[in-house]
């Protein structure tokens, strides 16, 4: 039998969305296939440490989410005198070095799938899951990527964007020329954020403030959007010879919450109800899916990635809400749950996306780097 291929699951990282992170390597290091591939659990800490956890410790304790064992030893990755990435323990005492093969960051957040992880991986010149530097970074942040969306004609819902800059400097005038136009309810959003951190749906203009100082928290670019009354419609996207759509899914989120709030995703069992296939015509259907591929082609995207839509309720017209380059694999993510019900078992979509990203670091690495001499 050939050798398994050496597979770095990364979780963890220095953003708002450590704990979704971790909750969702569980279920991606419980769902890869152990007689394909080698696993090798390593965490970023919230001061940023990278460590090295031990596969057998993690296994035996089955928990919901994955730990960062206090005793594990640092590590960082390194190249080796050969050309191969490999994992390097930063004590002399350590265990390595170790070659790497692919890594899937299982990340979520700033500093984590906004381009910073995968300049690093490109770098260390290793395969990983995911788009690149570029897509990642354009589709965290949820103005640029709308703004290509846009220029791509596909259709995004009125907004304006508020830097911390202005708002500090004067309060009253940059939110007065922010929300010049837009009618209440609006939501105001953190620029590179995910998994809803920092989101409130404002019905009051009073309330607004408290809503900016909340978001800017979390970014120095806030988002304030044109509140529609809209179904909330999903797609996954896997990448291959051309991307392929999954049917898609409506999230319902529960009266008590406003929206598919941070809480509703992740803390509530019951925050949302969850229309799998979404409640779609057949011309809806085709048209959302075509849509999200649309907008997965436009920023350039690899591998996967989950976009999410407004659906007016009033002109049947789909809105462009934000793409997910790294969504979310927990148990009780729509981005497997809708590749499963399209036909890709989750076992089989990891594994899928564990070759695509390494024949994506193949091709690139058939480049010339340099002119010829």
């Amino acid at each position: 039998m050939a050798d398994k291929i050496r597979v770095v699951v990364l979780y963890g990282g220095r953003s708002g969305e450590h704990e979704v992170s971790l909750k969702s390597a569980a279920s991606v290091l419980r769902q890869l296939d152990r007689s394909r591939f080698e696993i090798i659990p390593v965490s970023i800490d919230k001061a940023g440490r990278w460590q090295w956890n031990d596969l057998h410790a993690i296994d035996q304790a089955q928990a919901a989410s994955l730990p960062i064992l206090p005793d594990a030893p640092e590590i960082r990755l390194a190249r080796t005198p050969d050309g191969r990435c490999a994992l390097m323990p930063i004590s002399e005492s350590g265990a390595g070095p170790l070659d790497v093969d692919v890594v899937f960051p299982v990340l979520h957040g700033p500093l984590c799938e906004d381009g910073a992880v995968q300049g690093l991986l490109e770098l260390a010149e290793v395969a990983y899951v995911g788009s690149g530097v570029l897509a990642s970074a354009v589709s965290m942040d949820k103005d640029i990527a709308k703004r290509l969306a846009g220029l791509a004609g596909i259709p995004v819902a009125p907004y304006r964007v508020l830097t911390r800059k202005a708002f500090a400097r004067d309060r009253a005038a940059s939110v007065a020329k922010a929300t010049e136009g837009l009618a209440l309810p609006v939501f105001v959003k953190p620029c590179n954020m995910g998994s809803s951190v920092g989101i409130h749906k404002v019905k009051t203009w009073d309330a607004l403030g408290a809503a900016l100082d909340d978001a800017f928290r979390y970014d120095v670019k806030v988002l304030v959007e044109q509140g529609i009354d809209a179904r909330e419609i999903e797609v996954a996207v896997l990448d291959g010879e051309t991307p392929f759509a999954s049917v898609a899914s409506e999230l319902n989120p529960n009266a008590h919450h406003e929206f598919y709030s941070y809480e509703a995703k992740y803390l509530d069992p019951d925050g949302a109800r969850v229309d799998l296939p979404a409640r779609l015509d057949a011309a809806q259907m085709a048209r959302v899916r075509m849509l999200a591929v649309q907008v997965f082609t436009a920023l350039e995207c690899s591998d996967l990635a989950r976009v999410d839509f407004f659906l007016d309720r009033h002109s049947g017209e789909f809105y462009f809400n934000e793409i997910n380059t790294l969504p979310g694999f927990t148990s009780i993510s729509m981005y497997p749950k809708m590749m499963e019900a399209s036909g890709v078992p989750y076992g089989e979509l990891l594994t899928r996306l564990v070759n695509l990203a390494l024949d994506r670091h193949l091709q690139r690495r058939s480049l010339e780097r340099a002119y010829a001499s």
